[in-house]
């Protein structure tokens, strides 16, 4: 089976004679893998992470998913993405089942009402985050941990074999990011996708992660939570 994520001695820099944001980054991720990703604000988390997805391409070296070039995976419905900050278009007073509806559309590339098994896979993933309760309330309505929550259930509708989660736990309060936290536990463990966790901050899911990426121009730890150099606890270092 061919690694879920593999990049090869890549560089990347934004824009010809730019300096490289990242250097030289050999990384490879097991199918079934939950790494967090962390690192100082301007460290390369956010260009680490549009490599792996294909949507940037390495000025050296090679991104790889499932085997293939990442900018030109054939199976892109197979990759969930919860970008920062997610923001409904408009002002459009969409309910919990319609925003997770849409990742269900975008995953499928259909055109026209959903179909009875898609119908139930939109609610199958409302009640895995335990919005069930909340599926016709406007998403607006919600508490900022909650519409999170809608937001990973849109991904989880286009049953991702990757699911990329960057700085998931921003503007929530501390409650929400552990119930957040064990949530992707559960998620992880049930579906046994592979998980990408971009954040900032890690202390949220350090109990339940086994392998740490440090992002600064280049991979500079990776490893256990536990094995995380002194220096690295370093607020100045780690946090963006």
């Amino acid at each position: 089976m061919p690694l879920a994520v593999e990049l090869q001695g890549v560089s990347f820099g934004y824009g010809r004679g730019a300096p490289p944001v990242l250097s030289g980054v050999d990384l490879a991720i097991e199918p079934g893998e939950f790494v967090a990703v962390a690192g100082p604000n301007g460290g390369g988390k956010t260009t680490l992470v549009r490599l792996v997805l294909g949507l940037e391409e390495p000025s050296e070296g090679a991104a790889l998913l499932f085997g293939e070039p990442a900018a030109r995976f054939s199976r892109r419905e197979t990759l969930g993405y919860l970008p920062q900050r997610p923001q409904l278009g408009g002002d459009v007073p969409s309910t919990v089942r319609e925003v997770v509806s849409a990742g269900r559309l975008a995953a499928g590339g259909l055109l026209g009402p959903l179909r009875r098994r898609d119908r139930a896979i939109v609610e199958e993933a409302i009640a895995k985050v335990g919005l069930a309760a909340h599926a016709d309330a406007p998403l607006a309505r919600l508490s900022g941990g909650q519409q999170q929550r809608a937001f990973i259930a849109k991904a989880l509708a286009g049953e991702p074999s990757l699911l990329v989660l960057d700085e998931p736990t921003t503007g929530v309060d501390v409650d929400a990011q552990e119930a957040l936290a064990g949530l992707l536990d559960a998620l992880h463990r049930e579906l046994r996708a592979t998980v990408l966790y971009v954040s900032h901050e890690f202390g949220a899911v350090e109990h339940v992660l086994r392998r740490l990426l440090l992002v600064r121009g280049g991979i500079v730890f990776d490893g256990p939570p536990g094995e995380l150099p002194g220096r690295w606890h370093d607020p100045s270092h780690v946090h963006a």
